[in-house]
């Protein structure tokens, strides 16, 4: 018998139950054990198993495999000829296994047909003499042979020359265990395998012996060639073959040979799903307890996954980082928590490394720029990056100077640099500006954007004294938590500006939360209240919902005259 040979992907037992198609009775069944469902009882904080499809509660855990979430599953599959095997794709489409992120096309390991066993097919008339006798002298032919069209006409070149130090050390270590301990070893990366399941039986032999005769039972036309398996739909898995539809019947009865054997077969098999196989979702069902909301969504920056547990998961916050970092290498290469709210000037957030490597600085790309960012040390967004290109193309226009007064690391005022005429970017963390200049050389944009580390009224007051700015078309105020009050530095702004520079009110992008039944009327007050007037047709647009109830508003209006030129009531910085 040829020993098992194995693909880096798929993993079958030689073993298979070949059944030929010629006068088939009705009373024959396809012996395929039943799917087996798990004990685990459901909850309203769980979602039913699927009657069909991979779950990990509907499959069987295989006994004394070394991973606890390998789960098998019982299917029919078509033994086909490999040439045939697209054709036979396409019509049995609708028939076929669909699984995610499983092939319903299998390959056998190396199966070659009697090529495997270093022959040649039988043929009326070889272009070629027969092989020579020896593998060395076989192969010192091919390599003479070989020409400019490569290998293509001698498929097992590869499978005849000396073997590699590691295959020697492999075939050292039979006998003691190793070739198990190494298929492990290989199964550990996979996500899933076929395996043809099922020995042939004396009983199942004269069974077939009197419906094929004993000259043609076992007789395998398929070997003469290399193969490929259709996996047929797990419904098909226990039906008789009388109840299988007639596309699949008609598929069995093709190509009959004269003593009753097939070229296509119905066989056995077991698909096994790994670890790597489960989305992160079914993995923290399985290992959290019932009743616990199952975390499903992180922030990602760069290589670092942002999570933000709830009070309930904090116990298993080891577990469930480790979960997201398995199942999303080789992007995320660190996951943290956030452990406290952001309760400082410089908005940098207070994160705990719960799994992967400690670093917490990265690179960000967002529409096309790189961005550097200290994620310990400054803040960064990923989920306004949607908002942030509002504004960039909707919004801002070629001849605009743009004054961004809480600009972070950058991403608004870098990227409006690439398209308005000028940027003035401030931002009261010294890291974050540190941050903001080397982004700005990185994307070749320094010559366009002005930086300033100051209070953002006193970065105000000073773009409106100077005498050598460009004037300012569109303010950008995106800090949430406190942009409206900072509003009052535009009262009265007119009044310490020079003469002659400002033509053109700015319009003001000014950002905030609100928990009110009407979170637009709730803002507009508060913008209001700020100014010390009412300001005219403010636009009102929805950034995001962050919480239950709490959304994020983004409101944009032209700065009322009246206000600019008004008595100002804050103490200037």
């Amino acid at each position: 018998m040829v020993p098992p040979l194995f693909l880096p992907r798929i993993h079958f037992h030689p073993h298979c139950l070949p059944l030929p198609r010629l006068r088939r009775p009705a009373a024959i069944r396809l012996s395929l054990k039943p799917l087996c469902s798990s004990s685990s009882s459901d909850s309203p904080a769980r979602t039913r198993p699927p009657l069909h499809g991979p779950s990990l509660r509907r499959g069987r855990a295989p006994p004394d495999h070394p991973d606890p979430f390998a789960r098998a599953f019982d299917l029919a599959a078509l033994r086909v000829p490999a040439p045939a095997c697209a054709p036979l794709e396409r019509r049995l489409r609708g028939h076929l296994l669909n699984w995610p992120r499983v092939r319903n096309v299998a390959r056998l390991p190396n199966d070659q047909g009697l090529l495997s066993l270093g022959l040649s097919l039988p043929s009326p008339a070889p272009r070629h003499p027969a092989s020579p006798a020896t593998a060395v002298a076989r192969r010192e032919k091919l390599a003479r042979e070989f020409n400019a069209r490569g290998f293509l006409r001698f498929p097992n070149l590869a499978r005849l020359s000396r073997p590699s130090p590691a295959a020697r050390k492999r075939r050292e270590r039979k006998g003691d265990g190793g070739d198990e301990e190494a298929t492990r070893e290989r199964d550990r990366d996979k996500a899933y395998v076929v395996e043809v399941v099922g020995e042939r039986t004396e009983d199942d032999d004269d069974e077939w012996k009197g419906l094929v005769g004993e000259e043609g039972f076992g007789r395998g036309a398929w070997r003469m060639g290399p193969t490929r398996l259709l996996l047929l739909d797990e419904s098909y898995a226990e039906r008789r073959v009388d109840d299988l539809p007639e596309a699949v019947k008609d598929v069995l009865d093709h190509e009959t040979q004269q003593d009753g054997s097939s070229a296509y077969e119905l066989i056995r098999c077991q698909l096994t799903l790994f670890y790597n196989y489960w989305p992160m979702n079914e993995v923290l069902e399985a290992l959290l307890p019932e009743g616990i909301i199952i975390p499903t969504g992180f922030e990602t920056v760069g290589h670092i996954a942002h999570l933000n547990l709830r009070d309930e998961h904090l116990p298993y916050k080891k577990l469930i980082a480790q979960v997201v970092l398995d199942k999303n290498k080789p992007k995320i290469q660190t996951v943290v928590n956030k452990t406290d709210a952001i309760q400082n000037d410089y908005r940098t957030m207070q994160l705990e490394v719960l799994a992967g490597n400690d670093s917490l600085r990265t690179m960000v790309i967002e529409s096309g720029l790189r961005f550097q960012v200290d994620l310990g040390a400054v803040y960064w967004n990923s989920r306004l990056a949607t908002e942030r290109q509002r504004l960039v193309n909707d919004i801002f226009r070629d001849s605009d100077v743009v004054c961004d007064m809480f600009s972070g690391v950058g991403p608004l005022a870098i990227s409006a640099a690439k398209k308005v005429k000028y940027v003035y970017a401030n931002d009261i963390n010294p890291t974050a500006v540190e941050y903001l200049e080397r982004n700005m050389v990185l994307n070749k944009l320094e010559r366009k954007i002005e930086v300033f580390n100051m209070d953002a009224r006193r970065f105000v007051s000073s773009i409106y004294s100077s005498q050598h700015v460009h004037p300012v078309t569109q303010i950008v105020m995106n800090l949430p938590n406190d942009a409206a009050d900072f509003l009052d530095v535009f009262r009265g702004i007119l009044r310490i500006s020079q003469s002659g520079l400002r033509c053109v009110m700015p319009m003001i992008h000014v950002y905030g939360f609100s928990k009110a039944e009407d979170p637009e009327h709730d803002f507009n007050e508060r913008i209001n209240v700020a100014l010390g007037d009412n300001v005219d047709s403010v636009q009102m647009h929805r950034v995001r919902l962050v919480a239950p109830g709490k959304w994020m508003i983004c409101a944009s209006f032209i700065l009322p005259e009246s206000v600019a030129i008004a008595q100002p009531n804050y103490i200037s910085c």
